[in-house]
């Protein structure tokens, strides 16, 4: 039974593994990636800001400049005045945020333009659509563009279900991107800086990169379109940058929720601003394959699970906690060293782990404690059916030694009566009586340790500690005598011989209690030098006027008056004792008067002479010294 428990509990806790491990990859394929998402952001923000990354600057056309200018938008030719103050001030390519889909009215303006971004060293123009044969909708299209040695590449940025931007893609409407555009084309026609990597511009694999951020809205080294417009700008302010030109202005509605924007908003200008960095950086924040994120969901589900199963429901538990803050801490470093790994469907395994193995736990100590309840209900009253269970881990059922009394008793001459009758006769006048005095023993507090055939063996003191065991025992003892009669008259009333009469002997003094057997059957019991004399005192009972025999340990133990009068029978030879014991029994009934007993001698027959002792009930002597 022991190893069937075992092995459900084994497969319930393997059931739990599997099932976390698979609830966390599904919830990974598909029910958390908002939250995962906002995890990226939380780290983010643990990781900090770079402010002023020195690839990159900003010329914002912010409110200060619609102030100056009045209108928006304004003449062409105040663009390629700006574009030609950056080329001269050393900047590496200017990106250009503002499209310039059609021709203007002012035909000298847009001329203007044209040359300065064929004048200047490297420059890309935003788009966001193309003509009729794929070349980039601006200054009219028909490759206008190429013709003067720009570049266009598309602004858009795909927004995540939360409306957060976190990702720059390859190309969008058949254009390359624009970041992407801007690295590349600052990287072929100006000369790489010193002491800066050499970019990996070609993007990885995939629709779209991560965009590594530097930090929140405002970290990125900027100034006012205005002041550059006028050349009011500090030297070597732009020189070796690719400069970032674009509305900065909330009112000209170009701002984006960002990973690193919180409940603010990025410009667009800053937005693409962190996107060539990332792309002159090689894409170093990137996401490990599924497979990686599929291995740290199982780990995680499967750890609770596994520990429990190898090591128990409360290494588990004491274990599996402590993998939360590692995997934090572990996404943490990942993030900081460019990889992102997942958080939220490790987290729901391994929850899942933690909650299962709780309730297998639970599970089986309901199990077990029904099996205790089921099995120990049989020896024991119902109050100490519960106080025993209402102990931890049933420490009251493991071997300890205590101080009770013990008490056997036999029906004599059932044995010779069994042989003569049949075996359903025989078996309902022994349930009857196994009954009757069941009862009387339960109702006193002890525990039935054994039957043995028509004969009983109790403790008292045990599981379950009183300091009245002798008081309860022998209260047990004589309401056993007064069903006696009982017993006989319902012999008589159904039609079976009888009567009989029946022996009880009671000792008192320190036993051996606990569970013993096999992983197969397992039974509560005590055994030592005191079992072995309650149980010779019964067997001396035979060939005497006495229906009970207790020791004096047992009358020295009492705490109250008995129930009946005490008369001291004398000291009587008690076979496996070198010492003589000094036995009592009930006065004021026939036979109290001192009577010289025998020895009850070897080759008797169990129940017809030979005491009922420890090897009757099959439990083997250990070999206490006497009482």
């Amino acid at each position: 039974m022991i190893q069937e428990r075992r092995r459900s509990r084994t497969l319930g806790l393997l059931a739990v593994a599997v099932v976390a491990c698979l609830v966390g990859l599904l919830a990974h394929a598909t029910g958390t990636r908002s939250l995962e998402l906002e995890t990226v952001d939380l780290r983010f923000d643990l990781r900090g800001a770079e402010h002023d990354p020195p690839e990159v600057a900003v010329v914002g056309i912010d409110a200060k400049t619609l102030s100056a200018a009045g209108t928006f938008p304004f003449s062409r030719t105040w663009h390629a005045r700006v574009i030609d103050r950056l080329d001269g001030a050393g900047a590496r390519a200017v990106a250009y945020d503002v499209e310039f889909v059609e021709q203007s009215d002012d035909l000298d303006a847009d001329n203007a333009l044209v040359t300065a971004v064929a004048n200047s060293r490297a420059t890309v123009l935003a788009a966001t659509e193309t003509d009729d044969d794929g070349e980039p909708n601006v200054f009219g299209g028909g490759g206008v563009v190429e013709s003067i040695g720009a570049r266009a590449g598309s602004v858009q940025f795909p927004a995540d279900d939360d409306g957060v931007i976190r990702r720059m893609p390859a190309q969008a409407e058949g254009l390359g991107s624009f970041a992407i555009k801007a690295a590349e084309l600052a990287t072929t026609r100006s000369p790489h800086p010193a002491g800066q990597p050499r970019p990996r511009l070609e993007p990885p694999p995939g629709e779209s990169m991560w965009i590594d951020f530097t930090g929140p809205p405002g970290s990125v080294r900027s100034a006012s379109f205005v002041d550059v417009l006028r050349g009011r700008f500090p030297k070597n302010f732009f020189r070796g940058r690719i400069v970032v030109v674009g509305a900065t202005a909330p009112s000209l509605k170009d701002t984006f929720f960002t990973a690193t924007s919180g409940e603010e908003v990025m410009s667009g200008a800053e937005l693409n601003a962190h996107a060539i960095v990332t792309a002159l950086r090689g894409y170093e924040l990137r996401e490990p394959s599924s497979l990686v994120d599929g291995l740290i969901v199982v780990l995680l589900g499967a750890l609770a699970p596994l520990t429990a199963l190898l090591g128990g429901p409360r290494r588990a538990l004491f274990v599996a906690p402590v993998a939360v803050p590692l995997l934090m801490v572990g996404a943490y470093v990942a993030f900081d060293q460019g990889w992102i790994l997942p958080v939220v469907s490790p987290l729901i395994a391994w929850l899942l782990g933690i909650v299962g193995v709780v309730i297998i736990g639970a599970v089986t100590n309901a199990i077990e404690r029904q099996r205790v309840h089921d099995v120990f209900s049989r020896f024991v009253g119902q109050q100490v059916v519960d106080e025993v269970l209402s102990c931890a881990d049933g420490a009251r059922l493991r071997a300890v030694q205590v101080y009770g009394t013990i008490l056997f008793c036999d029906l004599r001459g059932f044995t010779t009566y069994s042989e003569r009758h049949p075996a359903p006769v025989v078996l309902e006048a022994l349930n009857h009586y196994l009954t009757l005095m069941s009862e009387a023993i339960l109702d006193a507090g002890g525990t039935l340790t054994a039957y043995l055939g028509d004969g009983i063996m109790a403790l008292f003191g045990a599981p379950i500690t009183y300091e009245d065991h002798a008081d309860r025992a022998l209260a047990a003892a004589d309401e056993m005598l007064r069903r006696l009669p009982a017993f006989n008259a319902w012999l008589r009333e159904n039609g079976h011989e009888g009567p009989f009469d029946m022996g009880i002997g009671l000792c008192t003094g320190p036993v051996m209690s606990g569970n013993v057997g096999s992983e197969r059957r397992l039974e509560y019991t005590a055994i030592g030098d005191t079992v072995n004399t309650a149980s010779r005192l019964e067997g001396l009972t035979k060939g005497t006027p006495h229906q009970l025999f207790l020791s004096d340990a047992t009358r020295r133990a009492l705490l109250r008056p008995p129930p009946r009068e005490l008369q001291e029978i004398g000291e009587l030879e008690v076979r496996g004792r070198g010492e003589r014991v000094l036995v009592w029994t009930f006065a004021g009934v026939p036979g109290s008067e001192p009577v010289v007993v025998r020895v009850a001698g070897d080759g008797e027959r169990p129940g017809e002479g030979e005491p009922r002792d420890q090897q009757a009930a099959g439990v083997a002597d250990p070999g206490l010294p006497p009482a």
